[in-house]
């Protein structure tokens, strides 16, 4: 159960288009946020960079809780996405962690034995509070304006724990699911740190949460079910207890990138809502999810196309979802960082003035 001053139980965000429409309740506009609004597209983001490295940026509170809020101010997007990322909870946990530019999350000492794996260790909650106090500050701003806490889910980020990095093919990965003991331990010792990361930023505040499994689509349909499906089904386990003082379940928000074979699976799993990415219809998985709320899914490729091309496409994927139970605009992926933010701003203009 939140606490009562959770914004949840004071009435501040729980009749927000992006809460009512995740519960699949009637919403008078169709609320509209974009994975990865918080980062590069933006000058004003580029220009904080410049003083603070990537993981400084999201462990100083004041820094994380400022680039979150920048497009919500320049857009007047529906939410906030708590400005993170995926492997905060290895850095946090002790593990050598660096985030290096145009490459991404590179593990010093990789994870790949039961030796390696036996170094581990879980977060202890004063690890949280930089994460805590950047949730504190933004709620304190943000207002009426909910928050989404965010995290990877297990299999996602186990890649990078094994592979040392970003990898194409995730050949060490491949290796260990060889070991299904092994692996499975590795993604279960995911899914813990991952929740009590998502844990401590909804506790804080947050009024929903995303899990993001990035590489989901690298695996088959039967992989998923034999290797990752349970990790993310005990990650979703340890925040299904999440309630606000009436017993509504905060929306917990499960995104696969080339997952359309999966959908099911991912919301078997746990939670109450489904992101989609560009590749799939959302007509077709709301007939194949009848009664879920759905967040997508306009190619992010879109975006760098005249307006009267994203204006029609804007168009498409609100055709697309009118018979949803609940429906969140968004990108089928993140914000490409070549987007000119004015066309963000248009689009979520587009979208509340409910005109074509």
């Amino acid at each position: 159960m939140l606490k009562p001053t959770h914004p949840l139980n004071q009435g501040v965000t729980a009749s927000s288009t992006l809460v009512r429409a995740l519960r699949a309740q009637p919403v008078e506009s169709t609320p509209v946020w974009f994975m990865r609004q918080a980062g590069r597209s933006l000058p004003e983001y580029r220009a904080l960079r410049a003083r603070h490295e990537m993981l400084e940026a999201c462990l100083t509170p004041e820094v994380a809780a400022e680039i979150t809020m920048q497009p919500v101010r320049r857009h007047k997007v529906d939410a906030a996405i708590f400005f993170s990322d995926i492997v905060i909870p290895l850095k946090l946990a002790g593990l050598a962690v660096e985030i290096r530019s145009g490459v991404g999350p590179i593990i010093a000492n990789p994870v790949r034995t039961r030796k390696d794996l036996e170094s581990l260790r879980l977060l202890q909650p004063e690890e949280l509070e930089p994460i805590t106090r950047a949730v504190e500050l933004l709620v304190s701003e943000l207002g009426p304006t909910p928050l989404i806490g965010f995290g990877g889910a297990p299999f996602t980020l186990a890649s990078y724990l094994i592979e040392g990095g970003p990898s194409k093919d995730l050949p060490e990965t491949r290796k260990m699911m060889r070991d299904p003991e092994l692996f499975q331990a590795v993604l279960f010792w995911c899914a813990d740190v991952t929740a009590s990361f998502i844990r401590a930023q909804v506790v804080a505040g947050a009024s929903a949460l995303q899990v993001f499994d990035s590489w989901a689509g690298k695996l088959t349909p039967e992989e998923y079910r034999d290797h990752a499906k349970s990790a993310s089904r005990r990650l979703f386990a340890q925040l299904e207890d999440l309630r606000d003082e009436s017993s509504n379940s905060v929306p917990r928000v499960h995104f696969g990138l080339g997952a359309d074979a999966i959908l099911e699976d991912t919301l078997e799993v746990g939670a109450t809502a489904i992101g989609v990415d560009h590749t799939s219809s959302l007509s077709e998985v709301g007939r194949r999810l009848p009664g879920v709320a759905l967040q997508g899914n306009l190619d992010p490729e879109v975006l760098s196309s005249s307006w009267d091309d994203i204006e029609h496409a804007v168009g498409s994927v609100l055709d697309s979802a009118k018979n949803l139970a609940g429906h969140v605009f968004n990108l089928g992926h993140g914000v490409p960082k070549q987007t000119d933010p004015e066309v963000l701003t248009k689009i979520v203009q587009l979208i509340h003035q409910g005109k074509r």
